[in-house]
């Protein structure tokens, strides 16, 4: 009756729909289809969620890991939005406790008790020359070097000192600079040696590649480390950046890592 419109006739047969009822078939199919369509979108919806995560990277890392990173998770979740921040590890700390950060990736942070700390990848450092170096150095004889080094409180620095100074070794730091970029450009013009993770040879961009010293007696390995708030209730998007985290981390600095 809505229709205006017979829908069906009967016959000896049974019940055949007219031409009316064949289009108006054709329109409650449309109807369904819309109708799954829609149900189909709101499921994506729920297991897309929307919201911003942040997370916090040493510049090195952020070089190497940013747009892996940031592709992955937009691909993953096109209505949400990440942030990178970039700063040295110990500022990324305070920023991760302070509430500023979701998640960080620092080098070699002192424990807290307001994160969990999971150690991804340790790398070994070695010392980066312009000239002749043995295959193998003890510390002791790095601490003859004129080095150029990141100032403190970089992680590095730290690190370096926590091994030299119980020893009694002196560091001799004719430079202080932070940038990784200068610090192998500074190596390159011959000014002077320095000391950092294997990995950092993929920043060198010269034509003459630097003379490489592993370091032993004892061998240094950085640590770098994946920290999240313990107060802060995991979500599928943190989870999801954890997660991603991990697998480029050791994708980069991993033992199976490509170093030129």
């Amino acid at each position: 009756q809505e229709t205006g419109q017979r829908l069906c006739t009967g016959n000896g047969r049974g019940v055949e729909p007219t031409d009316a009822g064949l289009a108006l078939l054709v329109h409650a199919r449309g109807i369904f289809e819309l109708a799954d369509k829609a149900r189909v979108d709101m499921r994506e919806r729920q297991l897309m969620p929307s919201g911003r995560i942040t997370i916090g990277l040493p510049p090195r890392v952020a070089h190497a890991m940013t747009a892996d990173l940031v592709q992955r998770f937009r691909g993953a979740f096109p209505d949400a939005a990440i942030s990178v921040a970039e700063g040295l590890s110990i500022r990324l700390r305070e920023w991760l406790v302070a509430g500023r950060l979701d998640i960080a990736v620092l080098f070699d942070p002192p424990a807290s008790p307001l994160l969990h700390m999971e150690t991804l990848v340790r790398e070994p450092l070695v010392v980066m020359a312009a000239t002749p170096l043995p295959a193998r150095m003890r510390l002791a004889d790095v601490a003859d070097l004129q080095l150029v080094l990141p100032s403190r409180p970089n992680a590095l620095r730290q690190l370096l000192e926590k091994e030299s100074q119980p020893k009694g070794l002196a560091l001799k730091v004719v430079a202080e600079v932070d940038s990784i970029q200068t610090v192998l450009s500074l190596v390159a013009r011959g000014v002077a040696a320095t000391v950092l993770p294997a990995s950092s040879l993929r920043e060198w961009t010269h034509d003459t590649p630097p003379f490489i010293a592993a370091i032993h007696a004892p061998v240094i390995r950085n640590r770098l480390i994946l920290a999240v708030p313990k107060a802060r209730p995991a979500t599928r998007l943190s989870r999801f950046v954890v997660q991603l985290t991990r697998e480029l981390a050791e994708r980069h600095y991993g033992q199976d890592a490509q170093v030129p």
